[in-house]
């Protein structure tokens, strides 16, 4: 049998229904008050199993007969005010997968981030080649994603049969407006700005359907970037505003603008409790030109990626 952490998440519940659509029965972990996404309910099919992967008394249950294990689960933020709750699940909680995994025989499909490959490389394309050149200072979120991917490469010194996805910025209509739907809501309103980096991007489904390709290839001990097209920020936001039928962002947003825009909402949230919409972090971030291959991916499924573009189309026609 399958199991599935992170089965509520946005990228959990793309790989359980097109499971579940292959007709495989799934085993799936929620929190006690997360909610189920409306694609998986009802799936007769899907088996929900209350636990958190924190604690691992109640999560060794879950893995009684289970033989394959896609870990999803995960928590993202680029507010460096997370740092602790993003290094006790990113990084204990994976650490708690690979025992368990371990110790029930179970081979791991591991999702861990491009931002676990570390700063964009300048004049290339960043590979699975490329590891997190440390640095302490660097963003919570990307080091908790390194040091999560460190415990599955331990798990295998150890004898564990395991792979690890690298996805880009994951996107798709059933995320709304919520994670990297917030893109698509800020451009809606009518954003005026854009920044000058550039990043890679992929479709949920695309995810999902490499997911499932390499946990039933014979290949172990291996990492691939799961990733469409590298995407400038400005030709994003003006695809985005063209299928909303929306006045695109003109005016660019310099470093030193991000700069102030960071620190002044990061003294308000002092006084409001709410988080910044923008930290230090994501402004660092959306400044940079990274470009991600796909080749190794390519090569090792046959995978044919939708064009973000058409992704863009089908999202926007969704959320109108």
């Amino acid at each position: 049998m399958i199991l599935v952490t992170g089965g509520t998440g946005f990228l959990g519940s793309e790989l359980i229904k097109q499971l579940t659509d292959n007709g495989l029965a799934v085993r799936a972990l929620r929190r006690k008050n997360s909610k189920i996404p409306p694609i998986i309910q009802n799936n007769k099919l899907l088996d929900w199993f209350e636990a958190d992967i924190n604690e691992p008394a109640t999560l060794e249950e879950a893995f009684i007969g289970i033989t394959k294990v896609f870990h999803c689960a995960a928590f993202v933020s680029l507010n460096s005010k997370d740092k602790k709750q993003l290094f006790h699940v990113n990084i204990d909680g994976t650490s708690n997968i690979v025992n368990l995994c371990i110790e029930y025989n179970c081979r791991l499909l591991h999702v861990s981030s491009v931002a676990a490959l570390g700063e964009a490389k300048k004049g290339r394309q960043i590979t699975e080649k490329d590891f997190w050149e440390y640095d302490s200072k660097a963003h919570a979120y990307g080091l908790s994603k390194y040091e999560s991917e460190m415990e599955v490469w331990r798990g295998i010194t150890e004898g564990l049969d395991a792979v690890i996805v690298n996805p880009s910025i994951i996107i798709g209509k059933n995320a709304g407006f919520e994670g990297s739907g917030a893109i698509f809501k800020l451009i809606k309103g009518g954003f005026p700005f854009y920044t000058a980096g550039a990043s890679g991007f992929v479709d949920v489904e695309d995810v999902a359907k490499v997911m499932i390709l390499l946990m039933e290839a014979s290949t172990s001990a291996e990492r691939y970037i799961i990733s469409s097209d590298n995407i400038h920020y400005k030709d994003l936001f003006s695809a985005i505003a063209k299928g909303f039928k929306v006045e695109p962002p003109k005016k660019e947003a310099k470093a030193w603008m991000l700069g102030i825009a960071w620190r002044a909402l990061k003294f308000f949230s002092l006084f409001t409790g709410a988080q910044p919409s923008v930290t230090k972090d994501t402004a660092t971030s959306s400044l940079a030109l990274s470009y991600y291959s796909n080749e190794k991916v390519i090569e090792a499924t046959g995978m044919q990626f939708k064009p973000i573009e058409q992704s863009i189309q089908e999202i926007t026609a969704s959320l109108i």
